[in-house]
Parts: C-alpha cells; sequence; structure tokens
C-alpha cells in the first residue's frame, strides 16, 4: 500500500464516522422536540378540557354562562417532560372564546400553548372546538 491509498482511507473512514455521529445526534435532537411537542400538546388538551367543563347554560333562571375568555387567564407551566438541574421549559396557554352564532347558540373554543426549543424559535401548538350551551 502506498502513503496515498492509506491517507484516502483514512479520510473515507473519518467522514462516515462523522456522518454516523451527525444522524446519532440529530436523531437524539429530534426525538427531544418531539417529546416537548407532545408534552405542550397535551397541556393545551388539559386547558381546552377545563373550558369545555365551564358552566353555560341558557335555559336557567337566570341564564348561566362561565364559558368567557376572562374566566380562562392566560398561564405560564412547566411542560411535563424529564428535566434534570434548571432545564424546565416553560409554555404559556392562551384560551381564545368566541361566539360564532347566538341562534343556535354556539362558541368555539381555541387554545395556544407557546414554547421554546433550543435556541430555534417559539414553537405554537393549537387546538380547538366548538360547544353548544348545557341541556
Amino acid at each position: 500500500m502506498t502513503l496515498a491509498e492509506v491517507v484516502m482511507s483514512i479520510a473515507i473512514g473519518s467522514m462516515i464516522f462523522g456522518g454516523v455521529l451527525m444522524g446519532y445526534v440529530q436523531s437524539a435532537n429530534h426525538a427531544e422536540w418531539s417529546a416537548y411537542r407532545f408534552a405542550a400538546q397535551a397541556m393545551a388538551t388539559q386547558r381546552l378540557e377545563a373550558a369545555r367543563a365551564a358552566k353555560w347554560d341558557t335555559q336557567s333562571a337566570p341564564p348561566v354562562d362561565l364559558l368567557v375568555t376572562t374566566n380562562f387567564p392566560v398561564t405560564v407551566e412547566v411542560l411535563d417532560v424529564p428535566v434534570s438541574g434548571g432545564n424546565a421549559v416553560l409554555a404559556t396557554n392562551t384560551v381564545f372564546i368566541t361566539t360564532v352564532s347566538s341562534n343556535p347558540p354556539l362558541k368555539m373554543i381555541r387554545v395556544e400553548t407557546v414554547w421554546a426549543f433550543q435556541r430555534r424559535g417559539l414553537f405554537t401548538n393549537t387546538t380547538a372546538t366548538y360547544r353548544a350551551p348545557d341541556q
């Protein structure tokens, strides 16, 4: 073997090793991002279910409507992912309630959960549903 062949084989081996290492790092990064995304979606769903549970009865005397945005303030909570030390990830939950129709009564509940991931900017999970009054 010549010196050129040895140098080329070392260069090719180094590139292959570097590619495998980069693939592992990217895979771990994507797995962590997925965990944050699923935790944020669970948090948004939790707030959505809390809004759906609010009393809204148009046929009672007097009518009761607790399904208003002011009853659901903006909250900042820690995402439910494993943390060590001080690397907890905070998420901001905002509930939006809009009247779609007054006859028949119908409201849309939309929840946005905003969270950050490793200096890559903000990500938003959104979930929405429609709700009629209690009968």
